[in-house]
Formats: C-alpha cells, sequence, structure tokens
C-alpha cells in the first residue's frame, strides 16, 4: 500500500480519453528510492501507482506480484507499454523513455493505454 506519509500523492489523467487513471500516484527520484520501487510491497490497489523518475527500464526481481508499466518521454506521451510483467523479469531499456509508472496488473487493458497517450500529472 502506498502511504503518504512523508509522500506526496499525485493523480494521473489521460488526456485523449478525459478520464483519471489513477489518484494515488507517488513518485520517487532519489536513488535508493528508484532501486526499491514496489519491493517489500505485497500489492497495489487499483487506484494506486508508483511514478519513477528518471528511469528507462525496470526489473520485478523478489516482487510478489504482477504490474503494468507505461513509459514515458519528458513530455509525458507514452513511448512503450508493457503488461502483466510478472515477478523475476526485466523490461526495457526503452532508450526514447525518460520515466516509468508501475500500476496493477490489468491497468493497461483497463484503461486502452496506448503509444502516443498524451498524460497529465496533477496534484
Amino acid at each position: 500500500m502506498i502511504s503518504n506519509k512523508n509522500h506526496k500523492l499525485y493523480k494521473i489523467i489521460n488526456s485523449h480519453k478525459a478520464e483519471m487513471i489513477v489518484d494515488q500516484l507517488e513518485k520517487v527520484t532519489s536513488i535508493y528510492k528508484r532501486g526499491k520501487g514496489l519491493l517489500g510491497r505485497e500489492r497495489l490497489d487499483d487506484s494506486q501507482a508508483l511514478w519513477i523518475s528518471p528511469c528507462n527500464n525496470i526489473h520485478t526481481f523478489f516482487m510478489k506480484f504482477s504490474i503494468d508499466c507505461i513509459f514515458l518521454d519528458k513530455k509525458m506521451v507514452i513511448q512503450k507499454t508493457k503488461s502483466n510483467i510478472k515477478p523475476y523479469r526485466v523490461a526495457g531499456p526503452f532508450w526514447k523513455s525518460y520515466s516509468v509508472i508501475e500500476f496493477q496488473a490489468g491497468t493497461i487493458e483497463k484503461y486502452k493505454l496506448s503509444i502516443g497517450d498524451q498524460l497529465y500529472v496533477v496534484s
């Protein structure tokens, strides 16, 4: 579960479909937190996601659940999507990407996220 203690939480909106994807987006930027990612967490709720920046690849070593990832450029345009990444896998590097958002598995399909979609993050 994402904790809002000492973290600012954001919301992420897909501008092409004018819909909110998650309302608890946690952004991590420190080397330690980027490396740790979702390790040690039991799961993500469908309203939660982790935004890792800068980042153009991820791993799911030692994770306990599958995730969906979208890789974004600096303008928050989706460059690559990866669905249902199981534990002990690697995704990337994707050279055009600047950051990645990790979601509960099934989010990409549920919201029909695709390459070229413009996302906005609001507080």
